[in-house]
């Protein structure tokens, strides 16, 4: 398949706002305010902030994936500024221009390795989104795509056939990863690409995601409360807090330098919670992580 073609930059966000519409009892909200953002052509962008700041939101809008939801679920819709991804301006996207966005984008979801069909073998999962698009394409050729792909993400071929629960958390996500790689895409989004993986192997997986974004060249937001995670791969972060960016940079420039309160009690508690005070080097997630904890587990 051939690699989307990509906007010199992948993503232009200016004032961008976001809202959900009221709907039952519950009423209007906006998720997402006056974000704005340009992410270079083949940069990593780190996004962190607390539950609820509208991370996953801008990653389901950004990917397309909101505006793609099945009729009768609630919605995120722009309301405010303007976002176009891969040079297509996401606002009252037509159906034709979104198929093509969804192609160029790959969307690695929070739950994803672990909504994985489990009556599909890894193959079949890997390739499905070849045939959601088109049914009629060549067995053969699915195929060797299919294991490019898994071979690509550090699986041994003899996966192939099993199911998801004959896997580990880790090779789940591995799964997971190569399904939303499967087309090349220009930019990938992926929202906490270490959740519900043990901790001994997480490393390994971000690790992964850097690698295969220096080999295959693509653009990447990565949503990440793990700055361990972060300074790994990413070029710059942009911190959220209800809803509005609140720092954007380089990780010790944002939190060198914090001109919004949030951000100084972030960089404050990184400081406290350094197992060097003298470094400041945040020793893991910078909020409590409620997830409970995977068994320990390899790769391999």
């Amino acid at each position: 398949m051939r690699r989307a073609e990509a906007d010199p930059n992948p993503i232009v966000a200016s004032d961008l706002t976001v809202e959900y519409p009221a709907h039952g009892a519950s009423s209007s909200f906006v998720a997402v305010h006056g974000f704005t953002l340009t992410l270079g052509r083949g940069e990593v962008l780190g996004l962190l902030g607390e539950s609820g700041s509208g991370k996953s939101t801008l990653a389901r809008v950004l990917s397309g994936a909101e505006a793609a939801a099945g009729h009768g679920e609630v919605r995120a819709q722009i309301t405010g500024g303007e976002a176009t991804v891969l040079g297509y301006p996401l606002r009252r996207i037509g159906r034709r221009k979104l198929s093509k966005l969804t192609f160029g984008v790959g969307m690695l979801a929070q739950d994803a390795a672990t909504t994985l069909p489990a009556s599909l073998t890894v193959a079949d999962i890997v390739g499905e989104p070849v045939l959601e698009r088109d049914r009629k394409f060549d067995k053969a050729e699915l195929a060797t795509l299919v294991a490019t792909m898994v071979d690509a993400v550090r699986l041994p071929l003899s996966l192939l056939g099993k199911y998801p629960y004959e896997l580990s958390s880790g090779q789940r996500q591995r799964v997971a990863l190569a399904r939303a790689l499967v087309f090349g895409p220009a930019l990938l989004i992926a929202d906490e690409p270490t959740a519900g993986v043990d901790a001994l192997v997480r490393d390994d997986v971000i690790d992964l995601i850097g690698e295969l974004q220096r080999e295959r060249a693509f653009s990447a937001i990565l949503i990440s409360n793990d700055l361990g995670v972060l300074r790994r791969v990413a070029d710059r972060i942009g911190v959220m807090h209800q809803g509005v960016l609140v720092g954007l940079g380089p990780i010790d420039e944002v939190f060198d330098n914090p001109w919004h309160p949030y951000v100084v009690e972030l960089a404050a508690a990184l400081t406290l919670g350094s197992s060097d005070p003298g470094e400041g080097e945040p020793a893991g997630p910078i909020e409590p992580d409620a997830r409970p904890a995977a068994d320990v587990e390899t790769l391999d």
